[in-house]
């Protein structure tokens, strides 16, 4: 899949605060990489580690105990701020989620990983211009370990603006930097099913099923591709797998009522 995402690369472009060892211009290292230096900071630590593990899966009260207890013990710590607005935007609470935000940012403005995060959640809000800005900051961050996340979200939200010509562009620069990113792959290869271009749309849910786990979405999707080509072997292959893991979904739905488009 890295090969590809290069290649698709290619194609596509054509057509917390920090000491000074920590920084290079505007740019910081993540608040969570950098080293605890009172107790205080190490208890908040754990408890921001606590509450993100929480977070992902979905333990959201608890999640937002353990950001509550961080900041009690070290209100100075941007990445508590962080998690509790990560929550707060869980539950749909968009005011407390933008004031922690704002609190986090006053802490640590050149986090890459709270630029990202913070930069995504504008997108979900109707603040797009705002969020692919923050997203690009995060991008640009020398210290950003994870820049497939920038990408991909900036995908996103070029999405939710309609750009299906700058989100590809944006999925296939996360895609060559993770050949594993299944998110940017299956939206380049719905991009390219909606453009028409039925041969990449195959080759790239082809080798995400392949790779992945796959969900009803790229199973649909998969079937759609093949029913427009014609290819009835493979298209019975996909309808097979989706009634057999996606029975109950929407995607076997609309295979069942013949709604493709």
């Amino acid at each position: 899949m890295r090969r590809l995402g290069i290649a698709l690369l290619g194609v596509l472009l054509l057509s917390g605060c920090a000491g000074g060892a920590f920084r290079s211009g505007d740019a910081e290292r993540p608040a969570a990489d950098q080293p605890a230096t009172t107790e205080a900071r190490k208890i908040a630590r754990a408890h921001v580690e606590l509450g993100v593990a929480y977070l992902e899966i979905n333990r959201l009260g608890t999640a937002m105990e353990e950001a509550r207890l961080a900041v009690l013990v070290d209100p100075a710590y941007a990445p508590a701020h962080q998690l509790l607005a990560e929550v707060h935007s869980r539950l749909d609470e968009k005011p407390q989620a933008l004031a922690s935000f704002e609190k986090a940012l006053s802490l640590a403005p050149g986090d890459p990983d709270l630029s990202n995060t913070y930069g995504w959640f504008l997108c979900t809000i109707g603040r797009e211009k705002e969020g692919l800005e923050w997203l690009a900051k995060s991008a640009a961050n020398p210290f950003n370990t994870s820049l497939s996340r920038p990408y991909t979200n900036s995908g996103l939200c070029h999405l939710r603006l309609k750009n299906d010509t700058a989100a590809a562009a944006s999925f296939a620069r996360a895609l060559a930097l993770d050949g594993n990113n299944a998110t940017a792959a299956f939206n380049l290869a719905a991009i390219a099913y909606r453009k028409g271009d039925l041969i990449q749309a195959r080759a790239l849910i082809t080798e995400l099923i392949r790779s992945e786990k796959p969900t009803a979405e790229a199973v649909w999707l998969g079937i759609r591709v093949e029913h427009k080509l014609g290819n009835k072997e493979a298209e019975a292959t996909y309808i097979a797998q989706l009634r057999k893991g996606f029975e109950s979904s929407q995607q076997y739905q609309d295979y069942q009522a013949g709604r493709f488009e």
